[in-house]
């Protein structure tokens, strides 16, 4: 026995089909799941999570609103995909900024905090620089700024081991 479904022969089925077509040619193609990646604030915490994960800290210095090189670094690496995948991985992020403008001015405990480790980490005051540190807080690799795309702030990274 076969259930015969009516067939419909009216003109609103070719504007269903047109409507549906139209609707799977405009969604966007999806992207791979991009993981929320965390930046921290506090060396502490992040040699403690390091420790824990078995992972290496990076350490960057910037200037979010100030710093053209920054913003480009951020682009360029912390944004694209291949950094997404390798950070959550392998490391921890921290990330002590220096905003100029009053709006972006952080809590002066945060400012002191930054500045005191800027004393240790970034005497002569770079910006964009970033370390690559151990659980214990010791420089064991520097990133470059500029490099030519992300792979290549990748490739690098990977020939940082703990010694």
């Amino acid at each position: 026995m076969s259930i015969l479904l009516p067939q419909i022969q009216s003109p609103l089925r070719f504007k269903f089909l047109g409507l549906i077509l139209i609707f799977c040619l405009l969604i966007p193609k999806v992207e791979a799941q991009k993981t929320e990646l965390v930046w921290l604030t506090n060396l502490e915490e992040a040699q403690a999570q390091a420790k824990k994960e078995g992972k290496l800290i990076l350490l960057n210095f910037s200037g979010s609103d100030w710093c053209s090189n920054c913003k480009r670094l951020h682009k360029t690496l912390f944004e694209s995909p291949e950094f997404d995948a390798y950070a959550s991985k392998n490391l921890i992020l921290l990330n002590l900024d220096f905003p100029a403008k009053k709006k972006n001015r952080l809590p002066k405990e945060q400012r002191e905090y930054n500045d005191k480790l800027a004393e240790k980490y970034n005497k002569k005051g770079v910006f964009p620089q970033v370390f690559i540190l151990d659980s214990e807080g010791k420089i064991v690799g520097i990133l470059e700024y500029p490099q030519k795309d992300a792979q290549t702030y990748i490739n690098t990274l990977k020939t940082i081991k703990v010694k």
